[in-house]
């Protein structure tokens, strides 16, 4: 199927269906309930989920493959959707040529600065991308922001020299991203019983872009130049010996980590047209570093959990307060009650690092694979219980019955 063999075909199918399903799969809890402080299915939420798991799908071609680990991927965002922006200021607010020009403004960035921290491996390299990701931060809030808007960030305004397109609509507002005339905001509701269900454009057009770039990362894996890029990683060494130059090869996957990085800008200023240094800062570098390895290191599907781990973390544990515990706990007696809110409360809301800190910790000490690895672990345990239970049957199959 699509040039995969079986087992990646499968997992495309799978993640396919979950991007087509994600209104149902992330509401899963009626309207009005108590848990629906846990849905997730609202379009905002569904497009930070896929943006930022293709953020995180393209870090994982450099630092799963190659084992380089950067830690200013987040300068290749902020330079994406500053790109973004600018082009749906001066050109259209059509997004396809804001991602285009995101992306190759972002390939064009990482060029650069990839050559440059390249020349150095290991920790150096880490710490020669956080310096140069903090330098763009520094530039994009003081320096640049005649460019940048500094602080305040870059948005649109009423009187943008836009050269396709109304600079305001009819209405005296500033126009949304669109695609082809189709609003990015736009979205229905389906109502079914006590259930909400919200299918908006922006999210399946970014899942449409994530679904492409998956596919293209699959076959990225796959290829020879895959190949390649784990034998830098298994002994770099041991291939400069064998006559083969690894610094083209991990300068390409620093370059294609950085597009796809500057892609996930363009998609975020898609959904919504400002752009921001505080997306450049080292933070949010760490961020993506953490979704990686929470998910899985190296594989396809692990750092989309961990992509959306950290993002349903961020959205839904930070919004939870001490009026919705009490809430929660209301039908035990108070001191009771007082005291589960008092333990939970430093782990919820502002706190949430604290939850995500936990689970960070869990995962590395006792699933150094990420969730992908613990995966394996509950898939094999039901798989040895079948082979045991079969072995045992044709052993009572093999034993003779009374008689014989």
């Amino acid at each position: 199927m699509f040039g995969l063999n079986a087992k990646d075909a499968r997992l495309y199918i799978i993640v396919l269906a979950l991007l087509l399903f994600a209104p149902f799969l992330l509401n899963p809890f009626p309207e009005g309930s108590g848990l629906a402080q846990f849905n997730a299915g609202y379009p905002d939420m569904m497009q930070r989920l896929v943006i930022f798991g293709l953020f995180a799908v393209g870090f994982n071609i450099l630092f799963g493959l190659t084992g380089y680990l950067s830690f200013g991927h987040a300068a290749f965002l902020g330079v994406g959707s500053y790109a973004g922006v600018w082009m749906f200021k001066l050109l259209t607010m059509n997004v396809i040529p804001a991602l285009i020009i995101s992306t190759l403004v972002a390939g064009l960035f990482s060029l650069l600065i990839g050559y440059i921290s390249l020349r150095r491996s290991g920790i150096y390299f880490s710490i020669l991308t956080l310096a140069f990701a903090q330098m763009c931060y520094s530039l994009a809030y003081s320096v640049l922001t005649p460019i940048t808007g500094g602080e305040t960030g870059l948005q649109l305004s009423l009187d943008d020299p836009r050269i396709l397109g109304v600079q305001q609509t009819a209405q005296g507002n500033i126009p949304v991203p669109n695609l082809f005339g189709l609003p990015m905001n736009a979205a229905t509701t389906l109502d079914v019983g006590a259930w909400s269900f919200t299918f908006s454009v922006g999210y399946y057009f970014a899942a449409f872009v994530f679904a492409c770039a998956f596919y293209f990362t699959i076959r990225l894996f796959r290829s020879p130049f895959g190949l390649m890029l784990r034998a830098v990683k298994s002994n770099q060494s041991r291939m400069s010996y064998t006559g083969l130059n690894a610094r083209p090869y991990t300068l390409a996957a620093f370059v294609i980590s950085g597009m796809f990085a500057g892609l996930a800008g363009g998609l975020l200023v898609s959904m919504d047209p400002l752009a921001g240094a505080e997306r450049m800062l080292w933070t949010a570098s760490g961020e993506v570093v953490l979704m990686t390895i929470l998910g899985g290191v190296g594989t396809l599907i692990g750092p989309i959990l961990g992509a959306g781990v950290i993002t349903y973390l961020e959205a839904i544990v930070s919004t939870i307060n001490s009026t919705v515990l009490h809430n929660w706990f209301e039908a035990l007696p108070d001191g009771l009650e007082n005291f589960l809110v008092n333990i939970i409360y430093p782990f919820v809301g502002s706190g949430w690092h604290l939850t995500l800190g936990l689970v960070f910790v869990i995962v590395v000490c006792f699933l150094p694979g990420g969730i992908v690895e613990g995966g394996k672990r509950i898939g094999g345990l039901f798989t040895r219980k079948n082979k045991s239970s079969d072995s045992v049957k044709a052993d009572s199959a093999a034993q003779p019955g009374p008689g014989e």
